[in-house]
């Protein structure tokens, strides 16, 4: 009597078992959420010792122009993620108009992976970086490869550099109708932590 076939799903699971995905999500998740931890305690200890975060926000938003803070966070999601985007999520937060600012940080955020998939992708005519890039993100592409649309969604919606999974989307040339599926996830993200942060502020 033959053995009845596995779904879809459970060979999926299987798969990403065997391949070590769930434990890289988990080791990289952890790793993240030290970083994101420092900034958390850094903002309370501000919040109750030196002045409020939302008088903060506010200072930054009085001195500080709109478009300098949207062009900080562009210039930062089209490289490597180098800031966090929950500070920005909380500047919106005392702003005029927070949910439209909080949508255009979702719509730089999702241009800026994109940019990077572009990047990548362009960087294979160049001999020289391609290789200096595959040298440095030898581990970054061969995930890339083994889990696809998979690690860019993990990219778009957890603390993990999402940059860094579009720019190697793009270097496997990863197909672009999928590639845009995947990285929309990215809104979704700034919606969840929206409303997180806007309630912890509130």
């Amino acid at each position: 009597m033959s053995k009845p076939k596995k779904s879809r799903a459970k060979l999926l699971h299987q798969y990403y078992k065997y391949t070590g995905f769930y434990t890289f999500i988990w080791d990289n998740t952890k790793k993240a959420l030290l970083p994101l931890a420092v900034i958390v305690a850094i903002l309370l200890y501000i919040n109750y010792k030196v002045i409020s975060v939302n008088d903060m926000l506010l200072y930054v938003t009085q001195n500080f122009s709109d478009t300098f803070v949207f062009t900080l966070f562009f210039i930062s999601e089209s490289i490597l993620g180098l800031l966090p985007p929950d500070i920005f999520i909380a500047w919106t937060k005392s702003t005029e108009h927070p949910l439209l600012y909080l949508t255009l940080l979702a719509i730089l955020s999702l241009a800026g992976g994109i940019i990077s998939y572009y990047k990548g992708r362009t960087l294979l005519l160049l001999p020289k970086i391609n290789n200096y890039l595959e040298g440095r993100m030898s581990k970054h592409i061969r995930n890339m490869q083994k889990w696809g649309g998979f690690l860019i969604a993990v990219g778009a919606l957890l603390p993990l550099p999402f940059a860094i999974a579009c720019l190697a989307a793009g270097m496997i040339r990863f197909p672009q109708k999928q590639f845009f599926i995947f990285a929309s996830l990215r809104i979704l993200r700034f919606v969840i932590y929206g409303f997180a942060i806007y309630s912890a502020l509130s």
